[in-house]
């Protein structure tokens, strides 16, 4: 079975610039997870648990929203 890529779009490169070039290293760190565990949500090929969520949005002081999005269903 292949894995499709999820739908949930992020910030977090964007996020990391402006919070003093942060490093993908230097948030894994901050997070506990390994920098491939980084790239892999960045590049939208790995979702991150709801914990995980909460804690990027924490690293950022910033909504949820504001990291993460997932696009309307069209009807």
């Amino acid at each position: 079975m292949v894995k499709k890529p999820t739908k949930v779009t992020n910030n977090i490169r964007a996020l990391r610039f402006s919070h003093g070039e942060m490093t993908q290293a230097d948030l894994a760190d901050r997070l506990g997870v390994t920098r491939q565990t980084v790239i892999a949500i960045e590049q939208g090929r790995y979702s991150p648990s709801l914990e995980m969520a909460f804690q990027i949005a924490r690293v950022f002081r910033t909504p949820l929203d504001d990291v993460f999005d997932y696009p309307e269903e069209e009807s």
